[in-house]
């Protein structure tokens, strides 16, 4: 048999994902930071969550859904995205008022891989249930802004936009059809399809998109309401600190979204890779999927397209390998000092010669080597271009003042 991973999924070992987890841990670091605790979400879901959530008409449901009938005949989804379930959660919980929840862990869509495009990915995100307020659209965009700061990321640019709600949409979309079947002999089939069903998705398509630049602008068609809420919006991001631009093509991907829609872009990617993640608004998605009417704001990010655009170094996964020159069962006793000092150390539990184990210490390409010579001798700390000898008590403090 093959070894190698499905299509479209990777193994992530070490070193690379040494990366991915000091990532993670940001993630959950900036995520309490703001007052989201963990939710922990099924893998699969019914389809019919994704179906009236994600909507019938986006390219998700339609072409990159892993659906299938389990063995008592329901039809249940390997989950594309994150928002529809946790709103899910929410309503699930009993859970009345203000809400929040952050998550992580592995997405699924059958896409064609590329680099930055898997069939398995990993998403983190927020969300913020049952507020209206654009206050909290705010303290998401700043979130989600931080977090891809803090993992320095170059060169990153905020999108937004609003997309009007129920109340004003309705005239943009009669403005949008118009112009898209004036234009129709530019655009594709698939495009030509979605007119008259979704004609917003047309904006969002990776092939027809870049050509509507003369589109009608959704900003051009705001209510009163929907108007003064994107320029609180705006208002509170300038207060912050947080620099954006306005773009009136935003629309996002997935069917729930209303007024606000953000995205995040990493300009150093190709174009077609670029966006690290986004999210929006979502008032209408509880009462889509059954549930009672309530508001939210929230977005999800790509660790994998983060790590792209990072290319992050390689980094070790080990502060220092431990050689022992007395045997694996000392090694084993000094090992365990020093992790509990915070020291993330290996050693060799075979008990193959010194030279052997600082081979080891090579290949793991560990900062530090650490020779344990027996009891009551100092431990030697060797690294490139410093050597010192000290009791072992002394070590930790070594550590921490480098």
């Amino acid at each position: 048999m093959s070894f190698q991973p499905p299509k479209g999924t990777d193994d992530i070992i070490a070193p690379e994902s040494q990366a991915w987890r000091k990532t993670l841990r940001l993630w959950d670091d900036w995520s309490e930071r703001y007052g989201y605790p963990l939710v922990n979400l099924p893998i699969f879901e019914a389809t019919e969550l994704f179906e009236r959530g994600v909507g019938e008409t986006s390219e998700v449901v339609i072409k990159q859904m892993y659906t299938f009938a389990d063995q008592g005949g329901r039809s249940v989804s390997l989950r594309p995205e994150g928002t529809a379930s946790v709103v899910r959660a929410y309503l699930n919980s009993g859970h009345q008022g203000v809400w929040k929840g952050a998550y992580s862990g592995p997405f699924f869509r059958y896409e064609r891989p590329q680099a930055g495009r898997r069939r398995q990915f990993w998403q983190v995100g927020v969300e913020y249930i049952a507020t209206p307020s654009p206050l909290a659209d705010v303290e998401v965009i700043e979130l989600g802004y931080r977090f891809i700061t803090a993992t320095e990321l170059p060169d990153v640019a905020l999108l937004i936009n609003s997309i009007g709600d129920p109340v004003c949409r309705p005239r943009y979309v009669a403005a949008l059809e118009e112009y898209l079947r004036e234009h129709e002999s530019d655009l594709s089939a698939e495009s030509v399809s979605l007119i008259d069903r979704n004609p917003l998705r047309v904006l969002d398509s990776k092939v027809d998109g870049p050509k509507l630049t003369e589109a009608p602008r959704t900003l051009d068609y705001l209510c009163e309401e929907c108007a003064q809420h994107f320029a609180s919006v705006k208002e509170g991001l300038e207060s912050l600190g947080v620099p954006y631009k306005e773009d009136s093509s935003l629309v996002r991907g997935l069917d729930y979204y209303t007024r606000t829609a953000f995205e995040y872009v990493a300009t150093g990617l190709d174009a077609a890779q670029n966006a690290v993640g986004g999210g929006g608004r979502y008032d209408g998605l509880a009462e889509a999927i059954g549930g009672r009417p309530t508001p939210g704001v929230g977005f999800a990010l790509g660790i994998d397209r983060i790590m792209l655009a990072l290319g992050e170094p390689q980094r070790p996964h080990l502060d220092a390998y431990l050689v022992s020159e007395t045997g694996p069962e000392d090694a084993l006793r000094v090992a365990s000092a020093l992790r509990d000092e915070g020291i993330r150390v290996d050693f060799d539990v075979d008990g193959r010669s010194v030279k052997a184990q600082f081979r080891t210490a090579s290949r793991l390409q560990v900062p530090v080597v650490l020779v344990w010579k027996g009891e009551g001798q100092p431990v030697d700390v060797q690294t490139e271009g410093e050597r010192a000898m000290l009791p072992l008590r002394e070590v930790s403090t070594w550590f921490s003042s480098r």
